[in-house]
């Protein structure tokens, strides 16, 4: 068997434990159970995640990632193994742990790093791509293309975790409970080693975070400090970071996202959006959201139907 597709034989894809967002603290289940057919799979309407939610396994295609990071698919994705020496992968019942072989490798890299400059045992995968990338049934909006993957502020423990575990475990709040800083009892200069290590990755080119972490980070990095302009707030992100890399240079099909502004982003002008109180504690709305309408098929580029049209890998 392939050693990239270990997984399959744990858990089946096209499962969802729960509703909602699927975030590190969203807990996984021991006994997943499978969507039902769709009634009408050709119905123009119905949600691309609805379809690409269903694939347990990729395409049986050469590699190839298909538009831009939170609107195409992936050919030919490949499994990060749940388990190496300084990596274990999260969540199992997702099946998430997809992604182009460039991410495979970069996160295969990172987790060594880890060991060396933070001294961790290593690190914790959480979600990637999906088998053929595309829309996500719960949580993300990107992660369709297999250059998007989560490593938990959480440190990977000195032992093998059991599937229960990688299931319920909790990872852990890096952030301040007035929401303006990291709480100095968890986040550690090991932290700012990893998210480092994983900046000066030349393929990446953004790593998401929340706002608090970025400070601490602008704070409290010396040296080199031009990683810095990778780093970039985003709401959440205090249990994890985001690590999103380049389209692949034979990538003809993928849409590159702009580089990120130069600079440091470490003023206090570029904080003042993120630390105001309406940010920080956002009020509840008066009227409940309107339901967003899902991407469906036809939005996606046109080469994803020859993607979820494939017949499946060999396991």
């Amino acid at each position: 068997m392939n050693p990239r597709l270990i997984l399959i034989p744990l858990v089946i894809a096209a499962f969802v434990a729960s509703a909602g967002a699927a975030s590190a603290q969203d807990k996984g289940t021991l006994d997943p159970k499978p969507l039902p057919p769709l009634a009408n799979p050709n119905d123009p309407t119905v949600g691309a995640k609805q379809l690409f939610g269903r694939k347990i396994l990729p395409a049986a295609m050469p590699t190839r990632v298909i538009g831009f990071y939170s609107k195409g698919c992936i050919a030919g994705a490949e499994a990060l193994p749940i388990n190496g020496d300084t990596w274990q992968v999260m969540r199992l019942s997702r099946n998430r742990n997809w992604a182009h072989p460039d991410m495979i490798a970069l996160l295969e890299r990172l987790s060594a790093k880890a060991h060396k400059d933070a001294g961790w045992p290593g690190i914790l995968i959480g979600d990637m791509a999906q088998p053929r990338g595309g829309p996500m049934i719960t949580g993300h909006a990107s992660h369709q293309i297999g250059l998007d993957a989560d490593v938990w502020l959480t440190p990977m423990p000195d032992h093998r975790l059991s599937r229960e575990e990688r299931e319920d475990k909790s990872a852990v709040m890096m952030v301040r409970s007035d929401r303006l800083d990291v709480d100095p009892k968890v986040f550690t200069p090991g932290h700012l080693a990893v998210i480092r290590d994983a900046a000066q990755e030349p393929r990446v080119q953004r790593i998401f975070v929340n706002a608090a972490i970025k400070k601490a980070l602008c704070r409290d990095a010396k040296g080199d400090r031009s990683w810095l302009s990778k780093i970039r707030p985003m709401y959440g992100h205090d249990y994890h970071f985001h690590i999103r890399i380049t389209c692949p240079a034979d990538a003809k099909q993928c849409e590159p996202q702009p580089p990120p502004a130069d600079g440091e982003g470490c003023s206090a002008a570029d904080f003042a959006y993120w630390f105001q109180d309406s940010v920080i504690h956002p009020k509840p709305p008066t009227e409940p959201p309107k339901p967003s309408h899902p991407i469906t098929l036809a939005q996606l580029p046109p080469d994803c139907r020859q993607v979820l049209a494939a017949p499946d890998a060999k396991p």
